[in-house]
């Protein structure tokens, strides 16, 4: 069975060009608008990787990460921001919620591919 990839942006074509990229490489894809959509479709369905944008309305990606990481199903699961923010700061608060990994938008498939495989397989 494929693994599932629940990816969480509030950008329409970044939601687009990640799950294309996921589904060509055989990989299934949940799309999620927001943090709190994200956070809903993440306990109906457990998912294998997160790969969450930070900066969302309603909740952002730390927020998500740190809520994901008090559910059981999610306390080992690979997470990974995927954003614009690049500082150690942002990447420091993103490890100490409980990121997995970071990639930097505008994100090159190609190594986008290599994360996942590398987290999941």
């Amino acid at each position: 069975m494929a693994k599932l990839v629940l990816t969480v942006d509030d950008s329409a074509s970044i939601r687009q060009m990640v799950a294309f990229t996921l589904k060509s490489a055989g990989y299934e894809v949940m799309e999620a608008v927001d943090g709190e959509d994200g956070l809903a479709k993440a306990k109906g369905r457990g998912a294998d990787l997160v790969l969450t944008d930070q900066n969302m309305p309603k909740m952002d990606g730390i927020t998500l990460i740190k809520t994901l990481r008090t559910l059981p199903q999610y306390k080992s699961t690979p997470i990974l921001m995927l954003t614009t923010e690049s500082s150690d700061a942002m990447k420091s608060a993103g490890r100490a919620a409980g990121a997995t990994g970071w990639l930097v938008k505008p994100f090159d498939p190609q190594k986008l591919l290599e994360v996942v495989k590398k987290v999941i397989g």
